[in-house]
């Protein structure tokens, strides 16, 4: 039996002073019931997720088809890389020469053309008839996002098992449903660095400590029980007051590590690395990951779009065009789209290798749909569910490989078509997460973590 002085002890000894003791008895009841910790062993530690909120065209980055007909083929050429038979648009020339560590899934399908349902789906595994579109604003009858069922599996630790760089996805006064934990609560919230722009939301787990705290009351061992049963005691008086979540409980905690600030703290980083990174968010976010899962984090998802001047929110791999400009097509050659993931995506590869560390850190990447086949009039692509290409790296992956296959215009899948739940059970295996865990809603019912088959093809 877990003995209240015996179990706040354990929390300070931990850096999670400001979980209460319900909530720290009812993670380990969960994790005793899913028998997580019987689980094999995984061959990743940690994942990154680059989402490519719009959803990128995989005629003219990793599908090509230049025999296609004029109107359907990219107007970019192929390259070839270092795996030979397999190539990639000529505005990627870095990642060309790390296709030996990755894994294209290249019959990735649903039947959704709409952001909303499918980044719903994407994201988290499930299909949700009920959303508004295009005002689907997030809410605790969701199903619980990725980053939230790895906090639900996983022991408590010294640092947040999923953080959402450099915001969640949002906009016009929404965030996104399918961006936090819904029905497990905020808890199991993803950590967000900023909240959505164009919204009056507060991010989840805001990194501020409560106004009546010092740090430096935290870093004195005589007084860290003491302040630790102070704000147990504040918490629970104020969450029966005010309804308050979990949100200030883990920031205060995640404030009291050392280890998190210094994982934030990109000015520790050499300049060398992070020029090669790219000194812009998309180069930086996927740097902090990198940062955040040497750290302990086992999830960070980087929810990438372009924050225009005036403050609105632009999902650029949406690239039906014209945009500020430029077709559909030339916003693909803007930094906000190829050359920066072309640059922070070979960085990191590159990185994780050099480090030791990709064997243990699965890196994926896709959005929430495809693009059609043929060009519109401005030259770019419009929504498309029905196929798309994912990648995969890291992790226990065999890089060098292509799963599945589409037909001559990357319209449809032609072998081995994977769903969105594959490739979330892919993630959750790669992570030693068994899909058949269940968990519970509001009203007690029971849901798997996923219906989807993971990809064992990719390992091994």
């Amino acid at each position: 039996m877990l003995h209240r002085r015996d179990a706040m002890l354990r929390l300070g000894r931990f850096g999670l002073g400001a979980l209460t003791l319900p909530q720290l008895l009812r993670v380990e009841a969960a994790m005793a019931s899913n028998d997580i910790a019987a689980r094999p062993a995984a061959p990743a530690k940690s994942c990154i997720l680059i989402y490519l909120w719009g959803g990128p065209p995989q005629q003219d980055l990793w599908d090509m088809k230049p025999d296609s007909a004029p109107g359907i083929r990219s107007h970019f050429r192929p390259i070839p890389t270092v795996i030979p038979g397999i190539d990639v648009c000529e505005h990627l020339p870095l990642l060309a020469q790390h296709t030996d560590k990755t894994a294209f899934v290249r019959s990735v399908t649903h039947d959704s053309n709409n952001h909303e349902p499918s980044v719903y789906r994407t994201l988290t595994g499930r299909i949700n008839n009920t959303l508004a579109v295009p005002r689907n604003k997030r809410n605790r009858n969701d199903f619980p996002t990725m980053g939230s069922v790895v906090s639900y599996v996983t022991p408590l630790g010294s640092m947040p098992a999923s953080v959402t760089i450099p915001r969640p996805i949002g906009h016009d006064g929404v965030t996104y449903s399918g961006t936090y934990a819904g029905f497990l609560g905020g808890r199991h919230d993803p950590m967000e660095v900023a909240a959505a722009e164009e919204t009056n939301e507060k991010p989840t787990h805001s990194i501020a400590l409560p106004t009546d705290v010092q740090e430096s009351r935290l870093l004195a061992r005589r007084g860290l029980l003491n302040v630790i049963e102070q704000i147990d005691r504040r918490m629970q008086t104020d969450r029966l007051v005010t309804g308050l979540d979990s949100y200030r409980e883990l920031a205060f905690s995640m404030l009291s590590t050392p280890t998190a600030k210094r994982a934030f703290n990109l000015e520790l980083e050499d300049p060398r690395t992070r020029d090669r990174y790219g000194r812009n968010e998309y180069g930086e976010s996927i740097l902090l990951a990198r940062r955040l899962v040497e750290s302990g984090v086992r999830l960070v998802t980087i929810s990438w779009m372009f924050i225009e001047k005036s403050g609105n929110v632009a999902n650029v791999w949406d690239n039906h065009g014209p945009f500020q400009g430029l077709s559909g097509t030339d916003m693909l050659k803007a930094y906000y789209c190829l050359p920066s993931l072309d640059r922070g995506l070979s960085a990191l590869l590159e990185d994780l290798s050099g480090r030791g560390l990709l064997d243990e850190t699965l890196v994926g990447l896709w959005g929430e749909f495809g693009r059609t086949p043929k060009l519109n009039a401005a030259q770019g692509r419009d929504h498309w569910g029905a196929c798309q290409t994912a990648l995969f790296a890291g992790g226990g992956v065999r890089g060098g490989t292509v799963y599945g296959s589409s037909d001559r215009d990357a319209a449809y899948p032609r072998s081995n078509p994977v769903s969105p739940e594959d490739l979330i059970a892919t993630v959750y295996q790669a992570l030693g997460i068994p899909p058949e865990i269940e968990m519970r809603d509001q009203l007690n019912r029971p849901h798997r973590l996923v219906d989807g088959r993971a990809i064992g093809e990719l390992f091994g």
